[in-house]
């Protein structure tokens, strides 16, 4: 989800609230204690550059249980944030502390900002010699009947 959809969804809520992929809701009092700019340069292992660039919210529970960070609110957090770092509107990563800082990709289910797992991944699969997965087809909805047997044929 990109910095403008978010800006877009903002004035139309009530609430914010953020649920993790599995149900679980960051507890309401949350802060957004940081909106930024976060680049990646980096050398993956089949010795591509590659340059990453995502506007990043981070996420903070303290123990002001009263605490409510309201649409508006978040929304002049963004906009300040765009005027004094030049922020585009980039892609956006999400810190959360949970067993450990987890970052997640942003999506919005209709009612509340949902947290996607990222997941890690070889960019150059071909230079490190992982094969290619396979395409798994099911027998029983293939439409090629030329190289299928039939119960009666006496192949198999």
């Amino acid at each position: 989800m990109k910095l403008s959809e978010v800006k877009q969804i903002l004035p139309t809520l009530e609430n914010v609230e953020f649920q993790l992929e599995n149900g679980t809701f960051v507890p309401e009092h949350f802060h957004v204690t940081e909106v930024g700019i976060i680049k990646k340069n980096f050398i993956d292992c089949g010795g591509v550059i590659r340059n990453e660039e995502v506007a990043n919210f981070q996420l903070w529970n303290a123990n002001d249980f009263e605490h409510r960070l309201k649409p508006n609110k978040l929304l002049n957090i963004i906009t300040l944030s765009e005027e004094k770092l030049n922020i585009q509107d980039l892609e956006i990563e999400v810190e959360y502390q949970n067993e450990t800082i987890g970052k997640y990709d942003l999506a919005f289910n209709g009612k509340n900002f949902v947290l996607k797992n990222k997941t890690t991944a070889c960019l150059a699969q071909d230079a490190c010699g992982i094969p290619a997965e396979k395409q798994k087809i099911i027998l029983r909805e293939s439409t090629d009947k030329t190289s299928s047997c039939s119960p009666n044929s006496g192949c198999c």
